[in-house]
């Protein structure tokens, strides 16, 4: 049998694509930002030495992908 290509299931829109991408790289900015900032990841100033902390604590469980990299 046969697959044609009306019934091959659609891949992502371009739309979709970016969506998830804009979600991927807003997920990696607050993971890595609850690690090394002191607070608020999505601060109102421009970043400077002292918002990172001077021991950095958290782990990158919580972090997109992480699952795949421990497999």
């Amino acid at each position: 049998m046969s697959v044609t290509p009306s019934q091959t299931p659609a891949g992502p829109s371009e739309q979709e694509l970016r969506a998830i991408d804009a979600h991927w790289r807003d997920a990696n900015y607050r993971a890595v930002g609850q690690i090394y900032l002191m607070a608020n990841p999505l601060p109102r100033e421009p970043l400077r030495a002292e918002h990172v902390k001077p021991r950095l604590l958290g782990h990158w469980g919580t972090s997109p992908g992480s699952r795949a990299t421990t497999r």
